[in-house]
């Protein structure tokens, strides 16, 4: 195999592990920004949960998510595999891992700006979006089913 390629693959996975951490940690930053009972210590908590989930995304989710979608796009150049049905079935979760990243961004904002109206329960559950979506891009990646072409 050709070392450019693999070194592609390595930030690639690099990247994913990255972004993956940031969008499972997100949404539990989220539950516990929720879960804040109103009082005297409340503002300065919430305030601090404010700069937590700006400084992940900031830093950490949004710079990892450009990266995985550069040397992804760039491992289905190198390899070929861009007409496989398995590596077009990941490109779509992919869209949908983009679109919760987006989803997740917008909420960031709702916080910050003290306009959330979800309760905690509403956070756990989304935390499970981006878990499934995962386990089934792992399994495309790796089992290469035979789908369509």
């Amino acid at each position: 195999m050709d070392s450019l390629y693999l070194w592609i693959k390595a930030l690639h996975i690099v990247a994913v592990i990255s972004w993956m951490a940031a969008m499972l940690y997100l949404p539990r930053l989220f539950v516990y920004h929720a879960s804040l009972v109103p009082g005297p210590h409340a503002q300065a908590q919430s305030e601090t949960f404010k700069i937590m989930e700006r400084r992940l995304l900031k830093a950490i989710m949004t710079p990892a998510m450009i990266a995985t979608w550069v040397f992804g796009l760039a491992l289905a150049w190198q390899s070929g595999f861009y007409a496989a049905g398995w590596l077009q079935a990941k490109a779509a979760l992919v869209f949908a891992m983009t679109g919760i990243h987006g989803w997740l961004a917008r909420m960031v904002k709702d916080f910050a700006a003290d306009r959330n109206t979800r309760g905690h329960k509403f956070y756990r559950v989304l935390n499970e979006g981006p878990t499934l979506l995962m386990v089934a891009i792992v399994v495309l990646v790796v089992v290469k089913p035979a789908l369509w072409g």
